[in-house]
């Protein structure tokens, strides 16, 4: 079968479901945003030809490193630009957009007016990564200063600042010191990048957990007692909290750069990653892959 030399050296950076939770969308070095219909390629009656896109378009100069869904937008993010692309079919509810980007700083933008409402200053050097935790209503940023910035949403003030790749147990100087992803569930955090990657408790602002995965780890979720992980090497990583890695789930791409988790229907509960390939895995039973979409 022939490959373009595009796709050849494709890599897809980022991914989001729409609200609905029946269309993902991603976005590759390209600065090409592809939509794919969940609903068809999960079908029954699925061919090959309901892997593909039902929509692909340049949206970014360069690579799209960030999407992000609200109830009414897809927010894609690249170099040095932030856009909005309507779902159309969805009521919105949630005005506010959150943007960690290339000046070092979180910028907080009204989706509406598209006015810039606060800046979030700390950080010094670029910022790689964001988290909301709802519940205290506190936003978590990571960088390449390789510092976890807590911040209070409401007035917009540091709160807590983490120096991970002073903890000892957590520094890996060959690497570097930049954190590249961000998680939370609760009282709980998941960091990592340059540090290994590692479990901390908020409240106690320590580290209880160090998983032993080579390479860098670029993204990690919370998933029910798991914790699942993404990085360098073709593989899933399953973590026990305790710090043990209880399995590794082979992928079609080299070395892994996006996971997400698509739990908000049981008709279309899957995970997805993508990375060094124009093709990004879906698995339906989050032990094993079931097909791979193609851009």
């Amino acid at each position: 079968m022939f490959i373009s030399l595009q796709l050849l050296h494709m890599s897809v950076f980022s991914q989001s479901f729409s609200p609905c939770g029946r269309f993902l969308a991603a976005g590759n070095n390209y600065g090409e945003i592809a939509v794919f219909s969940l609903s068809a390629a999960l079908s029954p009656d699925a061919s090959q030809a309901s892997q593909k896109p039902i929509l692909n378009f340049t949206a970014h100069d360069g690579p799209v490193f960030s999407l992000l869904s609200t109830d009414t937008h897809l927010l894609s993010a690249g170099n040095g630009e932030i856009s909005a692309w309507s779902w159309a079919e969805l009521i919105k509810k949630d005005n506010s957009l959150i943007v960690g980007g290339g000046d070092n700083n979180i910028h907080i933008m009204d989706m509406e007016t598209g006015i810039f409402k606060s800046v979030l200053k700390g950080h010094t050097d670029y910022i790689h990564c964001l988290c909301f935790k709802e519940r205290e209503e506190e936003i978590l940023s990571g960088g390449e200063d390789g510092a976890v910035r807590i911040w209070d949403s409401r007035t917009n003030r540091p709160v807590h600042c983490i120096e991970v790749f002073k903890y000892e147990e957590c520094a890996r100087p060959q690497f570097g010191k930049w954190i590249s992803c961000l998680a939370t569930d609760s009282d709980w955090m998941l960091c990592g990048g340059g540090p290994s990657l590692s479990l901390w408790h908020l409240r106690s602002m320590s580290p209880t957990s160090v998983f032993p995965l080579p390479g860098c780890q670029r993204e990690a979720v919370f998933y029910q007692d798991l914790i699942m992980s993404v990085g360098e090497g073709p593989h899933v990583s399953h973590c026990l909290h305790g710090g043990t890695v209880k399995a590794q789930i082979p992928c079609t791409p080299s070395s892994l750069n996006t996971l997400a988790l698509n739990l908000k229907n049981t008709e279309h509960r899957v995970m997805t990653v993508g990375g060094s390939s124009h093709q990004i895995d879906v698995f339906t039973n989050f032990s094993y892959k079931a097909f791979s979409l193609s851009f």
